[in-house]
């Protein structure tokens, strides 16, 4: 009879966990804003490899037109 009850109990705990909706918003937000931010991760790592790579041709573009003057002795 004991365990009946309990068991009882614990279904009854479950369906109450189940059907009570308290907190979804914050989940949901939670959710977004980790998708948000592995997203923006993925995003920066391919952008930050490219700007690199755009700012080393630019250097090496500007140091070739430089028309430097001999020193003088």
């Amino acid at each position: 009879m004991v365990f009946a009850s309990t068991q009882m109990s614990l279904l009854e705990r479950l369906r109450s966990f189940v059907g009570d909706e308290r907190g979804q918003d914050l989940i949901e937000y939670a959710l977004l804003g980790a998708f948000v931010g592995l997203a923006g991760l993925t995003v920066f790592s391919v952008v930050k490899t490219q700007m690199g790579t755009k700012y080393n041709q630019w250097n090496v573009g500007t140091q070739n037109i430089a028309d430097m003057p001999d020193p003088a002795p």
